[in-house]
């Protein structure tokens, strides 16, 4: 301050000499308020006073900055701070000062800034794109100026990075400047200090793959409110969430108060975007702590399991039926609802979905309570019949009981009388009715179920011509019903038009779709299905290539890679039973040695069968290699399965 207002300096110089301990580092027992109250104000108050004209405050009031002000670590001194910064304005009001503080939503620091002359502004909503924007602009330009190897590029090939690649080099940032520092030192590393030759140019592809690499932070941060009530429903509930809900909405949701929530979130606040009011959502820094809370293997012991969507299945169901007791009307206006109850309506059935098979039976009985008890308020709601149809398909699957499949094709039947051939959901409804026959015959066997299955997902079908979002997925549900018949029937014209729907599947699902690599799973079952009876070589040779696209989309330790191993090991073996080429057998042993160490482990009900298949391969190698190793594994492989086929016989 006495270098940009010279007239403050006699005064501060005059303050120092009275108490030198105002510069100790140590704090010598000065508060903060005291250095304030001595350093800054008095002489910036004497310095106005004086008389003369101040260059510095020609423009307007000198602005003071506190940049980050939670992060200190004695909370009083902070609070102290404040008070005293409050008291001097309300002594002096006129005084061309203004003092400029950032900070998270700190209870302690908000809660004695919220009065009269103090401006809040919530920065919740001010999307940080544009900084980071700037942020790399000034980056790059400093880096290019100083780079010849980049001027050389720019010079031959125009501007760089391209506007569109600096778009998505943002997009994958995300708005943490943490994460933006990494990228551009891995862009920007010398050939000397990352042992490779690639230039910045080469990099920037790379560095939109990048991990964030904030794992360190993630686990630290979260240890600091592990010890809180609630804590793992609360930090599983944002992980899993379809859509952000404010502190009150997710209090909702979890049945507690919403200063339960906010308890937990404080102390979170450098991951988790806290507003300072509880009607805004709250919101995750950046994307990859969601990957982090969902990838056990990075998270731990604070993982967002996804039986946890169990839970939160239910909670939504819970907070439908108390909405819709107290609150008359509320099913034709959905802006009367509250955060929680608004969420439910909309994204409950999406949590269903992936939590259907982590149900245990008790909690099957009390969703199909909670959904017949909110039926019961609106019988002719179709939306509630058909959540009722499908929580009771799912628990139909889970035990077998053929009067909950009947009772599931009942409701659905019923959904179909409120959604006539116009209806925009019409399509919707005929497939749920289609999967409740295919699931029945899954059961049953009882081709008249699938017959109808069949007829009702071509009538699907034709209600979603393109370019309608969910026509991959009839595609998929009319090809796996084909395949169904097929095995019945052995009709070739089934699996010829199998074929047919899951290619056109495929190519609705370009990368980077979320579903492709299922879709490529199922083309890749059904080529192999027909090369097992016609013997067509390129049919192999194709759902091999198909197998492992999907194995590449399919990174430990996503939950269906142990679907594409399993189809690889299977296609491989028989290539390699064609062609005798060694590098077949030997990708199959790769992949199934990955089954059985990462996928099916001891009690898997899969391991018996994953260890007799390693078993045949390695013999095969060593028939082919005499790679005396192999002998060892195989005798081992085989003692533990007979020791497993003895446990099963016996039980």
């Amino acid at each position: 301050m006495a270098d940009m207002i010279p007239e403050t300096e006699p005064f501060v110089r005059a303050a120092v000499k009275a108490k030198p301990a105002l510069l100790r580092q140590d704090g010598a027992g000065v508060s903060l308020q005291s250095r304030m109250r001595y350093l800054i104000y008095a002489p910036f108050k004497a310095a106005v006073q004086g008389g003369t004209t101040i260059a510095a405050l020609a423009k307007g009031p000198f602005l003071i900055v506190l940049d980050g002000l939670d992060e200190c670590d004695n909370k009083d001194e902070v609070q102290e701070l404040i008070e005293g910064m409050l008291a001097f304005f309300d002594d002096n009001p006129l005084i061309p000062l203004r003092v400029f503080i950032t900070s998270r939503v700190e209870q302690y620091i908000q809660s004695h800034l919220d009065v009269p002359g103090v401006r809040l502004d919530n920065l919740v909503n001010h999307c940080s794109d544009a900084d980071i924007t700037t942020f790399l602009d000034a980056l790059f330009k400093n880096e290019t100026r100083r780079n010849p190897v980049i001027r050389a590029y720019i010079s031959d090939h125009g501007e760089w990075p391209p506007p569109n690649d600096k778009r998505k080099l943002v997009q994958h940032i995300g708005g943490s400047f943490i994460f933006a520092s990494t990228v551009f030192k891995f862009i920007m590393a010398s050939t000397v200090e990352s042992g490779s030759p690639a230039t910045p140019m080469d990099r920037l592809p790379l560095a939109l793959k990048m991990n964030p690499g904030l794992d360190g932070l993630y686990a630290q941060t979260l240890a600091r409110s592990q010890h809180l009530p609630h804590f793992p429903d609360i930090i599983s509930t944002i992980a899993l969430l379809e859509a952000p809900l404010p502190t009150s909405g997710i209090a909702e949701l979890l049945g507690i108060s919403t200063y339960k929530v906010v308890n937990v979130l404080v102390n979170l606040q450098a991951i988790i975007q806290v507003p300072g009011t509880d009607d805004i959502p709250v919101t995750l820094f950046h994307t990859s702590l969601r990957d982090f809370l969902t990838t056990q293997s990075r998270s731990g012991r604070f993982f967002a399991h996804p039986r946890e969507h169990v839970r939160l299945f239910l909670r939504c169901l819970q907070c439908e039926l108390v909405h819709r007791q107290h609150e008359v009307g509320s099913l034709t206006n959905p802006n009367q609802r509250k955060p929680a109850a608004a969420y439910a309506l909309q994204h409950s059935v999406a949590h269903l979905n992936q939590g259907s098979k982590f149900f245990e039976l008790a909690e099957f009985d009390s969703a199909v309570q909670l959904c017949r008890e909110t039926l019961g308020l609106y019988p002719d709601a179709p939306e509630l019949i058909q959540l009722l149809a499908r929580v009771t398909l799912d628990r139909a699957a889970f035990t077998g009981s053929l009067v909950d499949f009947e009772q599931a094709i009942s409701l659905s039947r019923q959904v179909l009388k409120f959604r006539p051939s116009s209806h925009p959901y019409r399509s919707l409804s005929l497939s749920d009715l289609a999967i409740a026959f295919q699931e029945r015959y899954q059961r049953t066997r009882a081709m008249a179920d699938l017959e109808e299955a069949i007829s009702l997902h071509r009538e699907v079908l034709e209600l979603e011509p393109l370019p309608h979002p969910n026509r991959s997925v009839t595609l998929n549900n009319l090809g796996a019903a084909l395949q169904d018949r097929n095995q019945r029937t052995g009709t070739l014209t089934d699996l010829e038009e199998a074929i047919s729907l899951h290619r056109e599947a495929v190519e609705l699902r370009p990368p980077p779709h979320l579903e492709r690599s299922s879709s490529l799973n199922n083309l890749g079952n059904v080529l192999y299905n027909r090369y097992q009876p016609t013997g067509i070589v390129a049919d192999l040779e194709e759902a091999i290539s198909l197998h492992r696209e999907a194995l590449e989309l399919r990174p430990f330790p996503h939950p269906h890679r142990e679907w594409s191993l399993r189809a690889l090991v299977i296609t491989l073996h028989d290539m390699y039973e064609l062609s005798h080429t060694l590098l077949h057998l030997q990708e199959a042993v790769l992949h199934c040695e990955e089954l059985l160490a990462s996928h099916n482990p001891v009690g898997h009900q899969y391991r018996l069968d994953t260890l007799n298949r390693l078993a045949s391969l390695l013999q095969k190698r060593l028939d082919a290699t005499q790679q005396a190793e192999d002998l060892a594994s195989i005798a081992g492989l085989k003692a533990e399965a007979r020791q497993l086929s003895t446990l099963t016989s016996t039980t």
